[in-house]
């Protein structure tokens, strides 16, 4: 069997993010399984970030979620901020633009400052595993006449739920990577503790990002993330920057038909900090060749949506090195719980 190729998505200031067809993980072939979970690991350990085509979610699917995702936004602010965020622990509801500040800050006082300074410009949804006892999702309420609202809850909740396996499928393919049993992860993802959330970037005047004291206006600040994995699923206009091994940040532009994939910080300390959780922003995105050929006289850009799931090991699982991690040069990190970890990074971001 010929060994499979891999393709870059991004190349650039030593950033190489691969390009990975994700189909033969999927199949029953075991070198194909085993040169494509390879292919993962490496993207992780060398990047941070990999981008899977052929990965088993239809562009079909994406899209309803995206339109039903539209159509919450478009809700009026009142039935939106009815559904408030209200806890770190749940990790559930809407917030408002400039409630949270994405940022790599933990205390609570440094992040207010910059949450002032430079706002997030973006509004969200958070939705966790439905039915979790005592913190229930925000859904816009089932009345008569709101027919949106049920179609909105079930497409969110099966859609959870497909991504769910997907991370199964990835962390399968870490482990399959790593040497260890291709299962080893399977006990700490079972449950699904993990939050779907859905992103609106309003259309805001472009004087926004003109800032008279010089600093970087963007859409969500510079960050990596806090859990095992995230699954980013873009639209066309883009937006989303990588940090490069040379401090620069980098366009990770969409791809048609692909997932990006970031691992998070909780992955990087169970793997000894041999996988990268690599720093991230969303700005404004570059315009395109067509629109600096044609004559533009919009005095505003125009709004952006994206949705993440970010993918989490069981709340109650306590997270230490893995097995081949750690035997030469020992175990950089304390063993942690999962949920403790993220109550405590969620706590300074709101």
């Amino acid at each position: 069997m010929a060994n499979i190729t891999v393709d870059h998505a991004v190349a650039q200031d030593d950033l190489v993010i691969p390009l990975i067809d994700f189909a033969p993980f999927l199949s029953a072939d075991p070198v194909q399984k085993k040169q494509t979970a390879q292919a993962v690991l490496n993207g992780f350990q060398n990047a941070g970030f990999i981008y899977l085509k052929n990965h088993g979610i239809p562009e079909s699917t994406v899209s309803n979620v995206f339109a039903n995702s539209a159509k919450f936004f478009a809700r009026p602010q009142e039935q939106k901020d009815a559904l408030s965020w209200y806890s770190p622990e749940a990790n559930r509801g809407y917030s408002a633009q400039g409630r949270e500040k994405v940022t790599d800050l933990e205390e609570q006082g440094d992040v207010g400052k910059l949450r002032a300074a430079i706002p997030d410009l973006k509004e969200s949804l958070e939705i966790g595993r439905e039915g979790e006892k005592g913190m229930p999702n925000m859904w816009p309420p089932e009345v008569e006449g709101d027919e949106d609202a049920k179609v909105f809850k079930e497409v969110m909740i099966k859609f959870h739920d497909t991504c769910k396996e997907l991370h199964m499928q990835l962390m399968r393919a870490i482990a399959l990577g790593m040497g260890i049993e291709e299962n080893w992860f399977d006990s700490f993802t079972d449950r699904g503790d993990n939050t779907l959330r859905l992103l609106h970037y309003p259309g805001v005047p472009k004087s926004v990002f003109k800032r008279q004291d010089g600093q970087l206006q963007v859409r969500a600040g510079e960050h990596s993330d806090y859990g095992s994995a995230t699954l980013l699923f873009q639209d066309s206009r883009g937006g989303l920057q990588v940090r490069s091994p040379k401090g620069t940040f980098v366009n990770a532009t969409p791809i048609p038909g692909t997932i990006v994939v970031n691992a998070g910080d909780l992955l990087a300390r169970w793997s000894n900090d041999t996988i990268k959780s690599t720093k991230h922003r969303v700005v404004e995105p570059p315009p395109k060749k067509e629109d600096i050929d044609a004559e533009d006289t919009s005095d505003s850009y125009p709004p952006r949506y994206s949705v993440a799931y970010f993918c989490n090991p069981n709340f109650d699982r306590l997270i230490e090195a893995i097995p081949g991690t750690f035997e030469e040069k020992g175990k950089k990190y304390e063993a942690v719980t999962s949920g403790d970890y993220l109550v405590r990074r969620l706590t300074s971001t709101y």
